[in-house]
């Protein structure tokens, strides 16, 4: 269980119940991806989580899910691309490999987000979201 689960746990409980929304990635939880394969084995892990906390605390009111993005424009993206050396190559590349022809948007991932943290989402417990534009599909 990870350190911030434990912490908020015990009040979330108390509260008689609440939503743990955790982040895993498309890469790992889903599909493997070369040559990131720590990355791939520590996103599968955070779904393995979510779905053990979903079963052992559901009776409990506790909800927990998972949001699986694929390739999402973010400023430690930024970084990686630009230590490629050809920042406009890597784009390109990384944009390529997406069905939608782009890459993701953080405010796409906080929608969903906000979506699972809210009583729309009341009956959804011990799923992986993917908001990966058709990546993982591909």
């Amino acid at each position: 269980m990870s350190r911030l689960i434990r912490v908020v746990l015990p009040g979330m409980i108390g509260a008689g119940g609440g939503s743990i929304i955790n982040i895993a990635s498309v890469a790992g939880a889903i599909i493997g991806v070369p040559d990131r394969f720590v990355y791939n084995t520590t996103k599968a892990a955070v779904v393995g989580l979510t779905k053990a906390i979903a079963v052992d605390y559901v009776t409990q009111g506790i909800r927990c899910n998972a949001v699986c993005p694929g390739t999402v424009h973010s400023p430690s993206l930024e970084e990686r691309l630009r230590s490629t050396g050809d920042f406009h190559a890597a784009l390109a590349q990384f944009s390529a490999r997406q069905p939608v022809g782009r890459l993701g948007r953080p405010e796409e991932v906080a929608a969903m987000v906000l979506w699972l943290a809210s009583d729309a989402a009341a009956f959804v417990t011990g799923q992986c979201h993917v908001i990966d534009g058709g990546w993982s599909n591909a």
